[in-house]
């Protein structure tokens, strides 16, 4: 069975937690190798937060429940990485 090594999330977070906090919890998750928070939009209630999470062997399932248990949702999956190492993306002609 393949594994997922990386993924990257879409969230929106309520401002409490702050993004410090949210991003060593979600760190702390089991599997979890390493997280990066990026703070994409800020409104008066929420933020809207991309995250970066890799490890050997991650577990959407326990990463999302992480992620709802302090007041966020995922929004949306926008990249995955399964398998034995992450293939780092590259740029062809077409993206120019």
């Amino acid at each position: 069975m393949s594994k997922l090594r990386r993924i990257v999330l879409d969230v929106l977070k309520p401002h409490d937690p702050p993004l410090l906090e949210f991003s060593e919890r979600i760190a702390n998750v089991e599997s979890v190798d390493g997280v990066t928070a990026s703070l994409i939009e800020l409104d008066q209630e929420v933020q809207n937060v991309k995250l970066t999470i890799e490890g050997d062997t991650l577990e959407y399932p326990t990463l999302e429940e992480a992620i709802e248990e302090l007041g966020g949702t995922v929004h949306s999956v926008d990249q995955v990485a399964y398998g034995e190492y992450v293939v780092e993306e590259q740029r062809t002609l077409q993206d120019d």
